[in-house]
Order: structure tokens, then sequence, then C-alpha cells
């Protein structure tokens, strides 16, 4: 039994075979996922429940990962944020509010350095 095991993320990729394998790779590791191909429907379930990370892409309708990060915060100060995009200097733009710890995962990146980053964001204090 991991340590992680049980922990819960909230994951929105609007790319649904991105979102199979990021989903595979992170129950794998032990973790407990929820996934929505939109920020909207992900940010609803985050009002009914809390999750330890949400890990989001940055582009995607309805409300991108940024909006959506923003507002995970405003619900709880806690949660841990990391982005995946192809698109880093966007969320490093200062301009755009997104949370200042949240962690960026440019793509491609391999499974296995996903979960790495992931374990190691939930570790910090």
């Amino acid at each position: 039994m991991t340590s992680e095991s049980g922990t819960k993320i909230l994951l929105a990729e609007d790319d649904n075979d991105m979102r199979r394998f990021l989903v595979k790779a992170l129950q794998n590791a032990g973790f407990d996922v929820a996934s929505f191909d939109n920020g909207l429907s992900a940010y609803n379930r985050l009002r009914e429940e809390p999750f330890e990370l949400l890990l989001t892409d940055i582009v995607m309708p309805e409300m991108d990962g940024i909006e959506l990060a923003r507002r995970a915060t405003e619900l709880d100060p806690d949660i841990k944020v990391m982005f995946i995009t192809g698109f880093a200097a966007v969320a490093l733009n200062p301009d755009n509010n997104a949370p200042r710890q949240a962690k960026i995962l440019s793509k491609p990146f391999h499974l296995r350095d996903l979960v790495n980053e992931v374990q190691r964001l939930l570790a910090a204090a």
C-alpha cells in the first residue's frame, strides 16, 4: 500500500486520448482520479467534494485551466495545482492570475515523469 493511496486528483483535459492515458497512469500509481473533459464540469465537481490536487490542461472549452485553477484555489486554498500544457509560456505569463505555486508540466512528457511530478508536488508541505 503506497502512501498516496486514496489521494484524490481532479483531472481536466479536453483531449480524450490524453485524458485516458493520464487517468490510467495515475490510477496505476494508486491515486483516486475524477476526470472531466472541460473546466466547467471539473469546477462543479470540485464544489461538491475536496481534492488534494487539480491537474488541468490550460487550453479547454467553456472554462480554461487557468480560470479553473483560480476558482479552485478560491474554493480550497490548500489544493495543489499542476498545469499540463503545450503552451508553457501562457501559464508562466504573470498577467493571467494563475496560482503562483502551480507546477507546470510541458507536453509531450512521459507518464512516469507525470507520476513523479505529482508525487513530488503532493509530498511538499
